[in-house]
């Protein structure tokens, strides 16, 4: 699957972020990054039906998990157009239409990490997370200390400055309440992503998190 080589490759698109460049490399990008992704990305596919099974490994071109290697940047004032990351996501069966929680995966050369949670929840999906920390303290904080869990995972993402309108200062979980991001992430190194177990050592990391999953997906009425 992933070798040295791919980041090596990511290196040179880092170096090298044109348009004449790519073109010219993209039989390598194909045979270093895109084809590698989409074996590890079919390879997990069972491996998620074992402890997720509303979650999907899509191989397909457009909307597949494999996240696009071209950059949107009408709004940015970097015009560089490629990533030079490989983002792999792992989302809900029922696609588009909901928001739910999803797992990802990330390599870079300057870090590897796995996530999971909700980045940037749409604001009824995020009051419904908070809602139900509110009401079922004990639930959320047993999926988020869970032992497992927190061996290998922590928490990220933004959070509020003073606590929402509406929810009481003085709640016991006040801290996570004010969270904007309910996301989790767990650091990979550059070894564990082209060794062999790759898959088996993913596969495990996400299962470690299914407390927090499920959590989630229970506060946004959706099927774990």
């Amino acid at each position: 699957m992933f070798t040295q080589a791919t980041f090596g490759f990511l290196a040179e698109l880092a170096a090298n972020n044109n348009k004449a460049w790519f073109e010219t490399n993209k039989p390598r990008y194909e045979s270093l990054v895109r084809e590698p992704a989409l074996e590890f990305i079919e390879a997990m596919g069972p491996v998620l039906k074992t402890f997720a099974p509303s979650f999907r490994a899509e191989l397909r071109k457009i909307g597949g998990s494999l996240v696009r290697v071209f950059r949107d940047t009408r709004f940015s004032r970097d015009k560089t157009p490629y990533k030079t990351n490989i983002g792999i996501q792992f989302r809900h069966a029922l696609g588009r239409d909901i928001h739910a929680p999803g797992f990802y995966v990330h390599i870079a050369t300057d870090e590897c990490f796995l996530a999971v949670g909700c980045w940037h929840p749409e604001t009824d999906a995020l009051g419904n997370i908070r809602d139900l920390i509110t009401q079922k303290p004990e639930q959320w904080f047993a999926a988020r200390d869970d032992k497992k869990f927190v061996a290998h995972w922590e928490l990220d993402g933004d959070s509020l400055t003073r606590p929402p309108r509406g929810y009481d200062r003085s709640h016991a979980a006040i801290g996570d309440i004010k969270r904007k991001d309910l996301i989790a992430i767990s650091p990979l190194s550059a070894r564990e992503i082209t060794g062999s177990s790759v898959v088996k050592s993913v596969g495990k990391r996400y299962a470690e998190a299914a407390p927090f999953m499920k959590f989630l997906c229970h506060a946004l009425e959706v099927p774990y």
